[in-house]
Parts: C-alpha cells; structure tokens; sequence
C-alpha cells in the first residue's frame, strides 16, 4: 500500500479496530426471539450508539422501526456548504448454523491463518468498523470534509423492512448527496471493487397439511396422503432437470454482460465438492447475478432422531427467492404462490405466510461519485483498477433511499468477498481488506467534497 497520512494512520488503528469487532461480535444480535433473545440486538445497539457518541457524532439515537428492531442514527456535522454522505452498516446478523461446524467459537473473534473470524465480522459488524476507521483517520488528517449521517440496521438479515419503513415515514431524517452502503464485497481479496447490481428477494414460509393427525404407516401407509411426501414433490418442481429455477410466468434467461466469474474460481469458492457439478445453465455470473434463484433454506417435520414408522400429517418448508434487477418481487410472490398450489399433488391443503421481501437494486455507475471511488480504490489498491460485478444478495433499504432520494448517487462496498463465507459456518474477514478498504472511504470523502466544490 502506498504511503499516505492517512493510510499511515488507519494501519495505527487496526489494533484498536480488532478490539472492538471482538466486542461487537461478542453479541449474539441475531434478529429473531426464536434464535436469540432480543436483548442482545439492544445491546449491540448500545454499544454501536456509544462507539458514535465517542467519536463526536452528535444527534445519536435509537430508533424504534416498525418491526420492532432498532436502528442507531448519528450525525457528524462538517464544514458550511460541504455535502452530506450517509454510511449505512448492519449490526444484526445471521444466526451461528450448527456450532460444531465452527472450527472456533462464533461469537468470539478469533485470528486463524491471517483472518479475524466470528458471526458478523464481515457482515457486516466490520462495515461498521470500516466506517469508525476511515472518519478517525480523516479528523487526524485535517478533518472530516463532508457532513457524516451513520445509519446502522438491526433487522437486514430478517428483511422485515424496519428501517425501510422508518426513513419512508421520516424522509428527512436520512437525506444525502452520496450513500455508501457498506454491506457488499470485492470481487476476491485484493481486488477494489464496486457492486453494480443486487438481487431482490421475496421469503416465504409453505404449509402442507393432509390429515388430522399422523397415522401408522405400516396401517396406513399406500392411501393415506403424506403431507411430507406432498412437499418434497412441490419443492422439486421449482427446479428443472438441470436445477435452474422453474417458476411460471418468471423468465429466467437473463445475461450478465459485466466482470465474468470464472466456474473454477466459483467452485472454489463455493467449496462445491469434487465431482459434483453446478445447477442451472449459463455462465455462473448469469446465475448468481442476473437470474431468479430458489432456494429451500429449512423444512419442518419428523427429525431423523427418534422418527416412529408413521406418515406425516403436517409439513412446512421455508422459501427464498432471489429476484434479479429488472423483476419485481412482489409480483416474483405471486407467481411464487400459484406454482406452489399447481404443483401441490392429493389436493392437498396449502398456507403461505409471507417471512420478508425486498427489491432488487440497480447503480449508476457511471455517477460522479463512482469516479471519486475509482480513485480512492486506486489508491488504497495500488496498481488495480475499480471493478464493478453484480451480487446475488439482498439489501431492501437500497431502493428505498433510492426512492426517497433521487437525487443521491449510491455506492455499494464492503468486507464480504467470497472467502469471507458470510451467511456460512466459520465467517471471517481480512483485515487486510478492512485495512484497505478504511482507506479508500477515507479517501473517497475525501475527493467527492473537493469533487463538490469544484
């Protein structure tokens, strides 16, 4: 890395940095009483809302969202006349899986092999930290030159849209010239790079009942419907014979014209075992980018652990569905629904119940302020050029504050390459990437106040 103050300043900080992604890791702030109890979200929140009032932001609240999370708010005033950039983060995460996957402990940040690893480190408790790093090391360099709005989420992961309906029901409080969402990734480790496009998401949760009750299958068995045998016919029908995701009405044959994804390099990082071949047709980045994909993150029925011989009266699976840029979720659920009660065999009866939905996202690349960016990048990433790639995530807020502020260019970046396993067992993050990436938002504040005023 080139030599600057402010890089200079960011590498005194790391140790710092480390310290407080183990304490904010520490909390289990999963954005579900089912998985973990909702004081840990607050006092993640807590602890966010005092790391802002540390660092001088003045106005720093909690806001109570509508779907009963919090969000932390905090200003940093800058010079008269300077713009204004909102940094959005999430403290929430996703839940910690089957913790003997982890090879240490998921709430304790741990450094193994070159990478901090814990739940969250990189998605997106450290974009948090990314943020804390690149203001410190501008208001020992001179200052903050533009005004600062932090936004921190505490239900992303859910996609119960709370804080998306907090900004449409106070539109002031979050108005910005430029918003850098720090919730995406490089491409890989050591490549600058900027998200283009995010993939909607519509979740949702589908019961199949058959009888009163479960029945003897040895009696039974042959006539009775089996609601768990109903279920997996109607999951299989959402994909193909070459596992692309089928669902009337939806097309699914969309390109992706960008920064290609090389299947060697995604089956590696994908850790795909050997000898088992990817799903779906295209090119990878066609699939993960561009195309609607189904995917059945969890079943409820008989566990395999003390099964009797009985045939199942009741089963439910739950449902996500990405949606590309271009289609709209909404009307992705409804054709969701009538696949589903299509393809349910026996007549069956069937219950939905709606778990979270989000639009897909588009950028204008080609705004002023991705030209800051690039130069940030450049220098933070000496001797690379900025790319810019698509991602099959979800971030709903991006098209609300893209509604609610037409005007503001928006920039995703962050920690979450693909060695980072976000969503997996054993996250991690580099803190290499948190180190560069501190200095390219240093930087890109930077030039867009001077990119501003000229």
């Amino acid at each position: 890395m080139t030599a600057n103050p402010i890089a200079e300043t960011i590498a005194s900080l790391m140790p710092r940095a480390k310290t407080e992604l183990t304490e904010l890791v520490a909390f289990q702030s999963v954005a579900d009483e089912a998985v973990a109890p909702k004081s840990e979200c607050e006092a993640a929140a807590n602890w966010v809302a005092d790391a802002l009032r540390t660092d001088g932001f003045q106005d720093v609240a909690l806001l109570d969202t509508p779907d009963g999370s919090q969000s932390v708010y905090g200003l940093l005033p800058g010079p008269v006349g300077a713009p204004t950039v909102l940094l959005y983060a999430h403290y929430d995460v996703q839940p910690k899986l089957d913790e003997s996957a982890w090879v240490t402990p998921p709430f304790e940040l741990t450094e193994r092999d070159g990478r901090w690893y814990g739940r969250g480190a990189a998605d997106c408790k450290g974009g948090f930290i990314m943020h804390l790093l690149a203001l410190r090391a501008l208001k020992a360099n001179g200052g903050v030159p533009v005004s600062v709005k932090v936004i921190v989420e505490g239900s992303e992961e859910q996609g119960t849209g709370g804080l998306e309906q907090y900004a449409e029901a106070h539109p002031e409080l979050l108005t910005a010239d430029a918003i850098v969402i720090g919730d995406t990734g490089n491409f890989r480790v050591g490549l600058p790079t900027v998200t283009a496009t995010l993939r909607g998401m519509t979740m949702i949760r589908v019961q199949i009942d058959t009888l009163e009750g479960n029945l003897h299958s040895g009696q039974f068995g042959g006539a009775a419907p089996d609601a768990l045998a109903a279920l997996i016919r109607v999951l299989d029908s959402l994909r193909d014979e070459n596992g692309q995701t089928v669902i009337e009405g939806l097309a699914a044959d969309s390109a992706w014209d960008g920064l290609q994804y090389p299947e060697a390099e995604f089956r590696q990082d994908a850790k795909v075992l050997d000898g088992v071949s990817l799903p779906g047709t295209g090119t990878v980045a066609d699939r993960i980018w561009a195309r609607p994909a189904v995917t059945v993150i969890g079943i409820d029925c008989h566990p395999v652990a003390g099964a009797t011989p009985s045939i199942p009266a009741t089963a439910r699976a739950q449902i996500s569905l990405r949606v590309p840029p271009g289609q709209d979720a909404a009307e992705a659920t409804k054709l969701l629904h009538a696949h589903i009660e299509k393809h349910v065999p026996w007549n069956a009866r069937v219950g939905f119940e709606q778990v979270g939905q989000g639009q897909p996202f588009r950028a204008d690349i080609n705004s002023p302020a991705y030209t800051s960016m690039a130069e940030a990048m450049a220098v933070a990433y000496p001797g690379e050029e900025m790319q810019s790639s698509g991602m099959g995530g979800s971030i709903p807020l991006c098209n609300t504050l893209a509604a609610l502020y037409p005007q503001a260019e928006i920039l995703l970046i962050g920690l979450s390459e693909p060695e980072a396993q976000i969503h997996a067992v054993n996250e991690s993050v580099s803190p290499q990437e948190l180190e560069r990436l501190s200095v390219a938002e240093a930087h890109f504040l930077v030039n867009y106040a001077e990119s501003k005023r000229s």
